[in-house]
């Protein structure tokens, strides 16, 4: 079994200042994403917002990742190699109607570390439904972030004490 580091929407309408829906609090985290993923032993899942024009999701938020828009594009900041994989997703959980189960599957991995923003939506959702699918999941406090500090700790919280993820 492997370890499979997951970088969650680290993507220019979230990270960069000129982004929709810019995080402020994200920029303190490119450079330990980047060294984790900067292992070279472990492979690398980018899971990445891509929405069509007319997504539902934009009743709750500004449009945002829109596909094939520079919003939607993972930040410069990170260092992408041939062998990372890129997936694709329209809703919070990067599990929703995606390939990713499948593809760690294929990868053998048993135990996910999940970073990326943000802390309270998409890192949450995505690190409920991998503990629901049996995988051992490991976050690292200083990899993740959100909008809101306080939901951001609280959410932590949730996912070690209730869910049972690895927070360090």
């Amino acid at each position: 079994m492997s370890t499979v580091t997951i970088v969650i929407d680290m993507l220019n309408d979230f990270v960069h200042p000129e982004g929709v829906l810019y995080s402020p609090n994200a920029c303190s985290i490119i450079e330990n994403i980047q060294a984790e993923t900067s292992k070279s032993d472990m492979p690398v899942i980018f899971l990445c917002d891509n929405h069509a024009e007319d997504d539902a999701e934009f009743e709750l938020y500004p449009p945002h990742a829109i596909k094939n828009t520079w919003g939607a594009e993972i930040i410069i900041d990170l260092t992408i190699s041939d062998d990372d994989v890129i997936v694709p997703k329209t809703r919070f959980s990067g599990f929703y109607e995606t390939e990713l189960d499948d593809i760690l599957k294929g990868m053998e991995a048993d135990t996910l570390i999940l970073c990326g923003v943000c802390t309270n939506i998409c890192v949450f959702l995505t690190a409920v439904d991998a503990v629901q699918r049996g995988y051992k999941v490991i976050i690292h406090s200083n990899q993740v972030a959100s909008f809101d500090m306080e939901a951001h700790e609280y959410t932590l919280n949730q996912l070690e004490n209730v869910f049972g993820v690895e927070v360090r």
